[in-house]
């Protein structure tokens, strides 16, 4: 084994290592929850690293967030001109909240009509509000109204007003801020949050410290500094989208060592069975949500499914059951509508554990574009991650399964550099994902789709080697909430898993070229 390989392997420990220490998991700064959170605070100037880290996110346009995903940019762009109108004497925030507003004058509402499948979570709840604090303070300037999210919000809103408290990790705990007017209403969970959102939790404790002092508030502070510790900024004020992610974390990063062939590797034998463990106890009637303290769901409960099963371990699947409504797999119950990977995960988890699956199966088959490829998922932006890891649920125990349409899809949205990538630039995420799929429809005895592939390989590792940097931390975020988001450590295993996927590769291929020389 070469030095590269060695090196991925042992940082893949460490990082597995990092997620059984409960910690609580690493991801990215965001800009929505961290603007909230600055929003709620009462101090500006103890913030102001804070301010000036939003400040210097704003892209050229006057928005916030990847120009390439023009629908992920409402909320933090709102979320960044609110705050930053309180903190108009710091350096810069008043050229940011004029270039803001100029950006909202100018961009298409895509909630004038219909609401898209991929929307963010809680723009219902979020945006409306966003609207009507901006009406009050933007007086005549003419903005997105998101028309489409009034009944959504409406229905939702007349839902709550009959509920006293919501239990504690109820999933419409996570958007509070959006909706919540009197602490009494929730209260934090065993880990100090609101809903595992830092912004939750930031309104929550404002409306709180209205009131008498209590330890809640006291905890509420501990949680929102450990979230800011998450996302290894070292700026205080700055938080992430969601957190703690002590189950999605340890979920998907296993999962997806599974689909590189790295599962059962023996370098990494013991950091796997450490976390085995861990979600063997953790995995209960009802299933596993994101965090140890919020709802299960159908997603987390099908990926920890598969883990524990491709472990040896023999799980139930009656906890994934809870989320079946005729065929599919709602994510929560109550969602507004189904997700393309939660189904795929579903339909894998089925698989492994030999179960039927027919309905499951036929929805993901049919819930492709007309390239072959599936998109328009809800959780992550990339039509990336859902092929591969619907190639890979749809190939369980076929060794020599290939779907030719995929294939030719694949390879043919391959970038001239070599890599992957659903925005303007290829990503070492989204070319790790291009390889999973790949590394599954290279079973085939085809000597030509085979050769096909393995050029394709050798472009994509060429691309990766010029840009991999040991224990380098993940930046571009394509994963759906509130806005997107990187979890880091998750991108990091999938960026390790799929070069390391390459490497081994390329020796391969250079084996049997050898091995076919006269």
């Amino acid at each position: 084994m070469n030095a590269l390989s060695e090196q991925i392997l042992s940082e893949l420990r460490h990082l597995l290592s990092e997620m059984s220490d409960g910690d609580g998991g690493s991801i990215g700064p965001s800009i929505y929850d961290t603007a909230r959170t600055l929003q709620f605070h009462r101090n500006v100037t103890g913030r102001q690293d804070a301010y000036a880290w939003l400040i210097a996110q704003q892209q050229a346009d006057g928005g916030w967030g990847s120009a390439d995903f023009p629908l992920f940019r409402h909320a933090p762009t709102w979320a960044a001109l609110l705050a930053l109108r309180r903190a108009d004497a710091l350096p810069g925030a008043a050229d940011a909240v004029k270039a803001a507003t100029r950006f909202l004058q100018r961009q298409p509402d895509p909630y004038a009509h219909a609401v898209p499948e991929d929307a963010p979570i809680g723009a219902e709840l979020i945006l409306p509000q966003f609207c009507g604090e901006a009406s009050s303070l933007l007086g005549g300037v003419a903005f997105p109204r998101h028309p489409a999210l009034l009944p959504l919000r409406q229905a939702c809103l007349v839902k709550l007003g009959a509920v006293v408290m919501l239990p504690s990790g109820h999933p419409l705990l996570h958007s509070w801020e959006a909706w919540g007017t009197s602490p009494t209403t929730a209260c934090p969970d065993d880990d100090g949050s609101i809903g595992i959102s830092p912004a939750a939790t930031a309104a929550w404790r404002a409306r709180a410290l209205t009131q008498e002092s209590t330890p809640q508030i006291r905890h509420a502070d501990a949680y929102l500094q450990a979230a800011s510790r998450a996302t290894r900024s070292g700026i205080e004020g700055l938080v992430p989208n969601v957190w703690p992610i002590n189950v999605f974390e340890p979920c998907w990063s296993l999962y997806t060592l599974h689909l590189a062939e790295l599962f059962a590797h023996p370098a990494l034998a013991e950091a796997v069975r450490v976390i085995v463990a861990q979600l063997d106890a953790r995995l209960g009637v009802r299933g596993l949500g994101p965090a140890l303290h919020f709802a299960a769901d159908a997603d987390d409960t099908a990926v920890a499914l598969c883990v524990l099963r491709l472990a040896g371990r023999d799980p139930a699947i009656d906890a994934l059951r809870h989320f079946e409504i005729g065929e599919l797999f709602v994510t929560f119950p109550g969602e507004r509508n189904a997700s393309v990977s939660t189904n795929i995960h579903a339909l894998h988890a089925l698989q492994l554990l030999g179960k039927p699956g027919a309905g499951t199966r036929a929805y993901v088959e049919a819930n492709r574009n007309p390239h072959g490829l599936w998109d328009n998922e809800k959780w992550h932006v990339s039509w990336l991650y859902p092929t591969a890891h619907a190639v890979a649920a749809l190939a369980q125990g076929k060794p020599q399964w290939r779907d030719e349409c995929a294939l030719a899809a694949l390879l043919q949205a391959q970038r001239d550099d070599g890599g992957w990538g659903a925005g303007r630039a290829s990503t070492f995420e989204e070319t790790a994902y291009a390889l999973f799929a790949l590394h599954v429809m290279d079973g085939s005895e085809d000597p030509t789709g085979r050769r096909r592939i393995a050029q394709a390989v050798a472009r994509a590792l060429e691309w990766m080697l010029a840009r991999h940097a040991v224990h380098a931390l993940p930046q571009t975020p394509l994963w759906i909430g509130k806005e997107l988001y990187c979890p880091t450590r998750v991108v990091r295993v999938a960026e390790l898993a799929g070069l390391w996927l390459a490497l081994r590769w390329g020796r391969r291929v250079q084996a049997e070229g050898a091995g076919a020389a006269p």
